[in-house]
């Protein structure tokens, strides 16, 4: 086989609070760098809606950090050009920090809608099942079903999503306004939401903290947090993301 010579343009987003965002950007980075023909644009925002448009591909690792309604706009229509969108984690996060709890307003509905879900809330870190929910789609395929230590997303969902992984999980989510989740439920963990002619590939799990990702609610949190970064199955999930959507820059 000919070997691919074409370059890929890819534009990453990697910023928000209360996560180690440089140890999810290096990562990326480091798995974007095991093909010779990407070349990566790294920001801390959706304010270059040129360069990401130019892209071929976007990536985003963020938490609480919200497009402006022009952004929201151009991103919606970025993916529905035929574009295709990786995001991780929490991307779809919107978090208030109000004296009775954590409340995820749905004040950026545009986002969530491209998105195909909006975080709400999650039960405290603790070990849970992966399930593998199209077993035939290429981007899980001959992956076992899996336990991981991570942070299980509640979420709103928007659109009609093609469910790759989920979970499973009845009970509350403390700390948060929206703590009562007893639907039993499948949680989408990894899916695949068609927008116009493109597609966003949402993976939820890869929450990681270090001691000073907490600030300005405190200055230094005790624990080192890692979630599914230990996990190599999250490393062949997210190589497997980074290639389909190269793929589909053809």
């Amino acid at each position: 086989m000919a070997e691919d010579t074409r370059i890929i343009d890819v534009y990453m987003v990697a910023a928000g609070q209360f996560h180690d965002i440089d140890f999810a950007r290096r990562e990326l980075l480091s798995l974007l760098a095991e093909h010779d023909n990407v070349r990566c644009t790294v920001a801390a925002d959706y304010h270059d809606l040129d360069a990401i448009h130019a892209s071929d591909f976007l990536v985003t690792y963020t938490c609480n950090l919200v497009p402006s309604e022009q952004e929201q706009r151009s991103l919606r229509d970025y993916v529905a050009s035929g574009k295709r969108w990786f995001a991780l984690h929490g991307t779809n996060s919107i978090l208030e920090f109000l004296e009775d709890g954590v409340n995820a307003p749905e004040t950026a509905p545009m986002l969530m809608e491209t998105l195909g879900t909006q975080f709400i809330a999650h039960p405290p870190i603790q070990p849970f099942r992966v399930r593998v929910a199209d077993p035939g789609h290429e981007l899980v395929q001959g992956i076992d079903e899996f336990e991981t230590d991570d942070e299980l997303y509640l979420c709103r969902i928007h659109g009609n999503l093609h469910v790759l992984l989920d979970t499973r999980y009845s009970g509350e989510a403390p700390g948060f306004l929206e703590s009562e989740w007893y639907d039993d439920e499948p949680r989408p963990v990894y899916y695949l939401h068609r927008v116009g002619d493109g597609e966003v590939l949402y993976l939820n799990l890869g929450h990681c903290r270090g001691h000073y990702d907490m600030r300005p609610l405190m200055d230094y949190y005790p624990n080192v947090e890692r979630g599914s970064w230990e996990r190599p199955e999250y490393y062949e999930l997210l190589r497997r993301g980074i290639r389909y959507c190269a793929a589909g820059c053809c």
